[in-house]
C-alpha cells in the first residue's frame, strides 16, 4: 500500500478516467478521492467522492484534511488530463522528505493543441504572497502539516480557502520548488500574458478578491507584518521649486505614439505652473526628432540619458533630482495619454485633499486608436485607506497614473529596473505614509504590440514575478522589523 492519498476534481468519468489511471499506476498512491459536486451523480471504481461546492473553499480543504492521512496529500487542481513522468511521483516524495518542506511543487509541460510547452515555475520566498502565484497543478503536502495548516484556518471562505491554507502552512514549514520537469497537463488558458494580468481587477472577481484580501491581512498580522492605518502627516513645505508639477515620461523608441503622449500634457489646464520631463534613453527610431518637434514650448525639458545600466528607474531618480523638478512629479508612459486637460489638476490636488505623499490615479484600457477594450476601466478598489498598504503586498500594482510629492520620492530612491520598480517604491512609501486615490478615469493605457508587458514569453514572465516577489519579501522583512521597534 502506498502513502499518497490523491484529491482530483471530478465531473464526469470521461473527464477524469485518464487522470485517475496515471494515478492508479503509481506504486506510492493509497486512495484516490474525487472532488465532486453535488450534481455529479456517478463514480469511478476504486475511487471514493467528497462532495464539494468549490475546490478552493475552506470547505474543501477541511474534508481534504479529514481524509489526508499521515503520508503525504497529492492535490491536483485542474479538470484535465495528467501525465507523470517516469519515477517523478518518488521525485516528488523524495524531495518533500528531503527538504523537510510542508509542500512541493515543480517545473511541468503544458500541452495544448500545438504541442508542449516548457512550463517552468519559480522560488517561493516570504513575499510570494499573490493569491495568483503560479504553483503549476500538482501540489505534494505532508499530510500532518496540511491538517496542522487547515486546524489553523479561522474563516470559512469560499474562493480564498487554499491560499490560506497555504499562508498557514508557510508559517511554519518551507514551500519547495522542485526544478525539474516531473509532468505534463493541458493548458486551459491560452491568453496572452498581458491579457491575463487584469484578472484581479476584473469587477466579476470583486468577491474574490475581498476574501483574498482577508486571507492575507490575517496572515501578515500572525507574522508580524500588518501595519496599523496611523500615517505620517505632510505639510508640503519641504523644498523651493519653480513649478508646482512636473510630468516625467521615459522613453525609448517609441516614434509611434510619443507625440501624442506629450500633446496630451501640453494641453493640461491648471491654475499652477508645471513642466514635461521627457528623458530619453538611446532612441533611435527617430523618437529624438519627434520630441524635438515641441522644443519651442518652454515648458518642455528634453533630458538625453544615455547610459547602458539605466532602467526606468534609473530616469525617474534623475528627473526626480533635477533641478526644474515641480513639487509633485506625475507619471506618463511614453504609450499612453491623460484622458482630458484636467488629469493633471486632478491629482496634484488629491495630495492636499488627502494629505498623502503618493497619488494613484484611474485608467482606461483602449486599443491604439483609443477605443475601449477589456476590461475597460481599471480603479483598483482593492485599495481603501485602511488596509491598502497591507493588502499591496498580495496585489501585483498600485494603478497609474502614479504621482508623488517629489522630497519623499528624493528620500526613498527608485529601483534602477524597468519593470517593478514603481510597486517597490510604492510599497516603500506607504510603509510611513497614506497613498490617495483618485477613482475617476484621468488616464488612457493604451495596449498594442509593441507594448512591453503586452505578451511575454514564460522566461520573462517569471523573472518580473521573482523579482516582485523579492521586493515584497524586502517590504516585509522591513516592516516586521519596524513592528518589533515599536
Amino acid at each position: 500500500m502506498g502513502t499518497i492519498n490523491c484529491f482530483i476534481p471530478f465531473a464526469t468519468k470521461n473527464q477524469a478516467q485518464a487522470t485517475i489511471e496515471e494515478l492508479k499506476k503509481q506504486e506510492l498512491v493509497n486512495k484516490i478521492y474525487l472532488l465532486a459536486n453535488a450534481d455529479v451523480k456517478e463514480c469511478v471504481e476504486g475511487c471514493e467522492l467528497i462532495r464539494v461546492k468549490n475546490l478552493t473553499s475552506s470547505a474543501t480543504i477541511k474534508a481534504i484534511a479529514e481524509h489526508a492521512g499521515d503520508g503525504q496529500v497529492l492535490l491536483y487542481t485542474k479538470y484535465d488530463t495528467l501525465k507523470f513522468a517516469p519515477f517523478a511521483v518518488e521525485r516528488f516524495v523524495t524531495i518533500l522528505a528531503d527538504s523537510q518542506s510542508g509542500m512541493v511543487y515543480a517545473d511541468h509541460y503544458n500541452v495544448t493543441e500545438k504541442g508542449a510547452d516548457k512550463a517552468p515555475v519559480i522560488d517561493y520566498q516570504m513575499g510570494s504572497l499573490r493569491d495568483d502565484f503560479d504553483f503549476g497543478s500538482v501540489l505534494l503536502f505532508c499530510g500532518a502539516c496540511f491538517r496542522r495548516a487547515a486546524k489553523a484556518m479561522k474563516a470559512d471562505y469560499e474562493w480564498a480557502g487554499l491560499y490560506d491554507l497555504r499562508l498557514k502552512l508557510s508559517q511554519f514549514a518551507p514551500i519547495t520548488h522542485i526544478n525539474e520537469f516531473l509532468y505534463s497537463d493541458v493548458e486551459l488558458d491560452t491568453r496572452k500574458s498581458g491579457e491575463k494580468i487584469f484578472d484581479y481587477v476584473d469587477p466579476k472577481n470583486r468577491g474574490r478578491q475581498i476574501e483574498m484580501e482577508k486571507a492575507v491581512t490575517e496572515h501578515l498580522k500572525e507574522i508580524g507584518g500588518y501595519l496599523e492605518p496611523k500615517f505620517r502627516h505632510i505639510e508640503f513645505d519641504r523644498g523651493e521649486f519653480e513649478v508646482e508639477a512636473t510630468v516625467m515620461i521615459p522613453v525609448r523608441n517609441r516614434i509611434r505614439t510619443i507625440r501624442d503622449a506629450i500633446k496630451s500634457v501640453l494641453m493640461q489646464k491648471t491654475d499652477f505652473k508645471f513642466n514635461l520631463m521627457v528623458v530619453d534613453n538611446f532612441s533611435t527610431d527617430g523618437t529624438r526628432d519627434a520630441i524635438d518637434e515641441f522644443k519651442d514650448d518652454p515648458r518642455l525639458i528634453h533630458i538625453i540619458a544615455d547610459y547602458y545600466d539605466m532602467g526606468i528607474g534609473g530616469y525617474w531618480n534623475l528627473a526626480a533630482h533635477h533641478e526644474k523638478a515641480g513639487k509633485f512629479i506625475v507619471q506618463l508612459d511614453s504609450d499612453d495619454m491623460y484622458k482630458d486637460e484636467n488629469t493633471l489638476t486632478t491629482m496634484v490636488n488629491a495630495f492636499y485633499e488627502q494629505n498623502v505623499a503618493m497619488v494613484v490615479g484611474t485608467y482606461m484600457m483602449t486599443d491604439i486608436n483609443l477605443n475601449m477594450i477589456a476590461p475597460g476601466i481599471i480603479d483598483h478598489k482593492e485599495w481603501t485607506p485602511e488596509n491598502g498598504r497591507n493588502n499591496a503586498l498580495r496585489i501585483n500594482g498600485l494603478g497609474a497614473p502614479r504621482a508623488f510629492y517629489t522630497p519623499v520620492l528624493r528620500d526613498v530612491k527608485i529601483p534602477n529596473v524597468s519593470y517593478g520598480e514603481d510597486y517597490a517604491l510604492g510599497l516603500n512609501i506607504s510603509r510611513h505614509y497614506q497613498i490617495g486615490r483618485v477613482y475617476t478615469p484621468v488616464y488612457l493605457c493604451r495596449r498594442w504590440d509593441d507594448n512591453s508587458d503586452a505578451s511575454l514569453d514564460v522566461e520573462k514572465m517569471n523573472r518580473n514575478n521573482l523579482y516582485k516577489d523579492r521586493v515584497r519579501t524586502w517590504e516585509l522583512q522591513a516592516r516586521i522589523a519596524l513592528n518589533k521597534k515599536k
